[in-house]
């Protein structure tokens, strides 16, 4: 039983990460996740590549920005303060960088 119950976690948490579909909100309160955007690679968590097609986004790290909440896979909130984050990201000029460190 315990087994399967981490299963079932292990498939809920990559199958809630590998779409990345973003809109990016004013209100911490409404984000999913708070994002620190690092200068500095080794800082990141993740590397992101953000796409200009949505269908791209299938990938973890490659982002695609919508307008449309209802359309986004996660709600961000991007914070001044690294400690406020709960997730560290560098943004990338290449596909092939993103991913998670």
């Amino acid at each position: 039983m315990k087994k399967l119950l981490i299963l079932m976690i292990g498939i809920f948490a990559f199958g809630s990460m590998s779409a990345q579909v973003v809109y990016v909100t004013e209100w911490k309160s409404d984000a999913d996740k708070v994002i620190y955007v690092s200068d500095w690679k080794s800082d990141a968590d993740l590397v992101v590549y953000v796409s200009e097609w949505k269908s791209d986004a299938s990938q973890d790290g490659v982002w695609y920005f919508t307008e449309w909440k209802s359309d986004a896979d996660w709600v961000v909130y991007f914070t001044e303060w690294k400690s406020d984050a709960d997730l560290v990201i560098y943004y990338t000029e290449w596909k092939s960088d993103a991913g998670y460190q």
